[in-house]
């Protein structure tokens, strides 16, 4: 009795927050809706709802005023490819919700089941100002497929999936060899073959059947709104040979594709922008590590930015893991691109505003538009600095904790003079 209390308080003390009438005022405001920020911007925020961003615009006279006196004003953060809540340590075997390795399940594999939303680094990105992800497979049981990814909200106090199938995964050349499957020629190959199972394959056929395909009725049927365009394939690969073929391959059965990776997108920056196919690229990822980026370059999202490719930025830590540090990782690698000759604007929208496309979510999102939700950053300083951190934050107008295990081990342990 006493928690159910404590839970009706909670969601009333965050519906009147929502329904609050408040305002931003004197901040430097990037709304993402177009290529320059808003000097000495009100922002003015109803029922968790963006209503107005105003240079010196003066806030409504019942409203609750903060002053964010010259600080940057950004959307929240979107992040296109992220393993947050899919395990705190990589190195034990329960930890690894991102994959399975035995058993029928491979486009039919669904991460959204391992999501865990007490997960540490899912309150870690949220303090970081990480307002929307994308949780993705990286392995499967029937490679080259990886399994379907599912888009979470992190929210104010507790994150959820909301949309569980939002992209189909599958990756070509680099573990795909010790995967079992030994050549990228290969990988095209079974591809290819999955899609055409799949698009041969009807519901209840299955049953009493002689097994003369690769694909079982689960994989199939996973594979059905790929084909039908409701699903984007997301095909991990970095190669521009490899990038070709996926390109010849979303032609032929006329899918919806992300690249993601794309160490050597730049060298098919024409095509991917004709066929108006995101690319979800590592700024950071600059320096070959293998011979699939023998191709890596420092300017790779510039060059796809001036050829008019769709992006966003999911950054590793070289490789190692993708899901602490997603926050900052995000922004230093936005600002590396800036560096490398990306304009500001454009590497800002890529780990907001055009994250937020590449993933299919509404338009709005990612966005300070009129009608979005308020979900913001006051920031303490360049947003794409890596030393700058969130100085306030807000989700659909309610004020976000900074609180993390980090900050409460520093306070318990921190010397006190």
């Amino acid at each position: 009795m006493i928690r159910l209390l404590l839970v009706l308080v909670a969601l009333l003390a965050a519906s009147t927050a929502g329904a609050e009438s408040w305002a931003i005022t004197g901040a430097r405001t990037w709304t993402m809706t177009s290529a320059a920020p808003v000097d000495n911007a009100t922002i003015v925020i109803e029922e968790g709802r963006v209503v107005s961003v105003t240079a010196g615009g003066v806030p409504p006279k019942s409203a609750r005023v903060v002053k964010a006196d010259g600080r940057v004003v950004t959307p929240a953060l979107v992040d296109a490819a992220t393993q947050i809540g899919m395990g705190e340590v990589g190195g034990i075997a329960d930890e690894r919700g991102a994959s399975v390795t035995k058993g029928p399940l491979g486009p039919a594999f669904e991460v959204q089941y391992a999501f865990d939303f007490a997960d540490q680094a899912v309150r870690q990105a949220r303090a970081d100002g990480v307002a929307w992800a994308t949780i993705y497979p990286d392995s499967s049981a029937n490679a080259p497929f990886d399994g379907t990814a599912a888009i979470v909200h992190l929210g104010s106090r507790v994150a959820q999936v909301t949309r569980a199938r939002s992209a189909m995964f599958a990756t070509v050349g680099g573990g795909t060899a010790a995967a079992g499957i030994g050549s990228r020629a290969g990988s095209w190959q079974l591809l290819r073959n999955a899609l055409e199972e799949a698009r041969a394959y009807r519901p209840g056929a299955h049953g009493g059947s002689p097994r003369d395909q690769m694909l079982n009725h689960l994989d199939a049927e996973a594979l059905a709104p790929v084909l039908a365009g409701t699903m984007p394939l997301v095909i991990a690969t970095n190669r521009a040979s490899d990038i070709t073929q996926a390109l010849a391959l979303a032609r032929e059965y006329r899918l919806r594709l992300v690249i993601f990776g794309g160490a050597e997108a730049w060298a098919r920056a024409d095509a991917l922008a004709a066929a108006h196919v995101p690319v979800i690229l590592d700024p950071m990822a600059d320096l070959p590590d293998s011979y699939d980026t023998i191709g890596a370059r420092r300017d790779n999202a510039a060059i796809l930015a001036r050829a008019g490719v769709p992006m966003a930025f999911s950054v590793s830590g070289q490789g190692v893991y993708r899901s602490w540090n997603a926050g900052p990782s995000m922004r230093e690698g936005a600002g590396n691109a800036v560096a490398a000759g990306l304009p500001y604007n454009e590497a800002l929208a890529a780990i907001t505003s055009g994250a937020a496309r590449v993933m299919g979510l509404d338009a709005k999102v990612g966005t300070l538009a009129p009608g979005a939700d308020a979900d913001l950053v006051i920031w303490d300083g360049d947003p794409l600095e890596p030393s700058s951190a969130p100085l306030q934050l807000y989700a659909a107008g309610e004020e976000v904790s900074l609180s993390t295990r980090q900050t409460m081990l520093r306070d318990r342990y921190a010397p006190r003079p």
